[in-house]
């Protein structure tokens, strides 16, 4: 619980008519909306959870309000990122957002951060503020700001989304678990799609994003029933809740400096294997693939490993469908064999690159199939041979 010397703050005017409806609450009442100007909170991320959990901490009259980030506002991000808009598209998203939180609240105070949070910077950042909420979409960020909370002895309000399903807790708070004891090990680098890879329900980050800031309200006034010690687990498309009970771990390693957390992912091992992956794989340019496509060649097939979905918003012309994840179960490897008959070269692209490179790596070491890897995907495509194709 947070103790701040009340006597110390005064409401104005102003504030007994902002917050007269949390005012009129016995559970918060004036003592609580003191508690509430006197806090500061540091929102790691102003994307998906950001928007949502910003716009109502600060509704609600959080005194200072700190950002961590270094984006900037892209349109793919307008259909879930609701603090931007977009006349912000190509700006910096703190600064996108501490202009629509002084919009709501022009008595907080907003503190922008605009770096990548890192190993060298956490401790300095995360130790002025009472309250850390973690809204970032990778397990490096979410390792660090576990860990540097441990270390500085601060709550950590826990979000994250995927698709349909999210889910939420409190870590690190009188005594409740963390992260660790959650996730002990990362997941091999890969083996979780991002959102811009499986995409995501935008209302969804609504959802999560308003329960971390109903979590970090109720730490601020001092309320029981936390989040800690329990996991919240969320199912938009079956509109169902379900909860699971979080332990600290008696045997987790003690915590007792920040490491290199990419390293600890497994991320600069994964890049330098794609990296030698793709080296000793043949590659063309989109405009070398243009030039293929418009010649009068027929010792070519070219596929498309993306989902469905995906093919649905755009496609290059002349490209079969053979989904990654039916090459990797073996179902799409037969499709493959046959379309290669009579000596064909077989060329695959993606979305920019990645999965298409997998997907002929797994076909070299399965059944000695050969390709050619688009460099950059349908998106150079876009960017580079037909921009009426649409990006995503």
């Amino acid at each position: 619980m947070l103790n701040p010397n009340l006597d110390s703050i005064e409401l104005t005017k102003d504030d007994y008519e902002r917050y007269s409806r949390h005012l009129i609450l016995p559970e918060v009442g004036v003592d609580g909306q003191k508690r509430l100007k006197a806090a500061s909170v540091l929102c790691i991320g102003s994307g998906g959870l950001g928007s949502p959990l910003l716009l109502y901490l600060a509704a609600a009259g959080i005194g200072r309000i700190g950002l961590v980030d270094f984006d900037i506002v892209d349109f793919s991000n307008l259909q879930r990122q609701i603090i931007h808009g977009t006349s912000w598209v190509g700006k910096p998203k703190i600064e996108s957002a501490k202009n629509r939180i002084l919009d709501i609240n022009p008595f907080c105070q907003v503190d922008l951060h605009e770096t990548r949070l890192s190993a060298d910077n956490a401790l300095d950042i995360i130790k002025g503020y009472d309250i850390v909420v973690d809204g970032t979409d990778n397990f490096p960020t979410r390792y660090l700001t576990n860990d540097a909370c441990v270390l500085l002895n601060k709550p950590n309000v826990y979000g994250s989304i995927f698709r349909f399903e999210g889910q939420a807790t409190v870590f690190n708070y009188e005594g409740g678990p963390n992260y660790r004891d959650l996730y002990p090990e990362p997941p091999p680098p890969g083996m979780v799609p991002s959102c811009a890879e499986g995409g995501v329900l935008g209302v969804l980050c609504g959802i999560i994003g308003t329960i971390q800031a109903t979590e970090t309200i109720k730490i601020i006034l001092g309320k029981p029933n936390t989040l800690s010690g329990r996991l919240m687990l969320y199912n938009a498309l079956d509109m169902k809740f379900r909860e699971l009970k979080l332990r600290p771990n008696p045997v987790r390693p003690v915590i007792e400096k920040l490491i290199d957390y990419e390293q600890f992912c497994g991320i600069p091992q994964a890049q330098a294997a794609e990296a030698e992956q793709q080296n000793n794989m043949e590659e063309m340019t989109v405009t070398e693939l243009k030039a293929l496509l418009d010649s009068d060649a027929d010792d070519y097939v070219l596929i498309d490993v993306r989902n469905p979905n995906e093919y649905d918003i755009a496609s290059i012309p002349g490209a079969t469908l053979i989904p990654l994840p039916e090459i990797e179960t073996g179902d799409g490897v037969s499709q493959v064999q046959e379309l290669v008959t009579d000596g064909k070269k077989l060329i695959a692209h993606c979305k920019m690159g990645g999965r298409s490179a997998k997907a002929l790596t797994i076909l070299q070491n399965t059944v000695g199939i050969a390709g050619t890897n688009v460099q950059g995907g349908i998106r150079a495509w876009s960017e580079e041979v037909d921009s009426s194709v649409p990006t995503y």
